[in-house]
C-alpha cells in the first residue's frame, strides 16, 4: 500500500453511476473527497452490453433491447454524466466522465476499469434504479468491493 493511500488520500477516483440518487449521492461523496485531497475524479456509466451475432457470423456485442433503447440509454447517461460534471466543476474540481460499454458484467467491467487506469478509490452507491434493477445494481455494489484492485466507498 502506498503511503498516500495510508493516509487516507487517494490520488485518482472513480464513480461508477447508473443514474440513481444513490449514485448521485456518492458522487457527492467523491467530489467533497477530490476537494479535500486535490484528487483526479472519473464518473462512468456501464453501457451493458449483451453479444448477439453478426450477418458474418462474428461475434459482436449490441444491447438485447435495440438501437432505440441502447441510444436512449446512452443519452440518459450522458445527461447524469453531465450533471455530475457541472456539480465537480462547481466545487473547482475537474472532473472527467466517460461511458464504458461492457459485454462482462457490470461490475467486472468496473473492476477492470478500476484496474486498467490505476485507479485509488471506488465510490459506488449501494443500489440502483428502481424495481428488479435495484436488486441486480445492489449485487453490483457487492461485486466491486470483493473483487476491487483497490478501497471502495459504498455510500448509502
Amino acid at each position: 500500500m502506498s503511503e498516500e493511500k495510508a493516509k487516507g488520500r487517494f490520488p485518482k477516483i472513480l464513480i461508477g453511476i447508473d443514474g440513481s440518487e444513490e449514485s448521485i449521492d456518492a458522487s457527492r461523496y467523491a467530489i467533497a473527497i477530490a476537494k479535500k485531497y486535490n484528487s483526479q475524479l472519473i464518473a462512468i456509466f456501464v453501457l451493458h452490453m449483451h453479444g448477439i451475432r453478426s450477418v458474418s457470423s462474428t461475434f459482436i456485442t449490441a444491447p438485447t433491447y435495440g438501437v432505440e433503447g441502447f441510444k436512449e440509454e446512452k443519452r440518459a447517461a450522458q445527461e447524469w454524466l453531465d450533471r455530475i460534471r457541472l456539480e465537480g466543476h462547481a466545487e473547482g474540481i475537474d472532473l472527467g466522465t466517460e461511458i464504458v460499454e461492457g459485454s462482462t458484467s457490470v461490475e467486472a467491467t468496473i473492476v477492470d476499469y478500476a484496474e486498467r487506469e490505476g485507479i485509488d478509490l471506488i465510490v459506488i452507491g449501494t443500489r440502483g434504479r428502481t424495481g428488479f434493477k435495484r436488486l441486480l445494481l445492489g449485487s453490483v455494489a457487492l461485486g466491486v468491493v470483493t473483487y476491487s484492485p483497490c478501497p471502495v466507498m459504498v455510500v448509502k
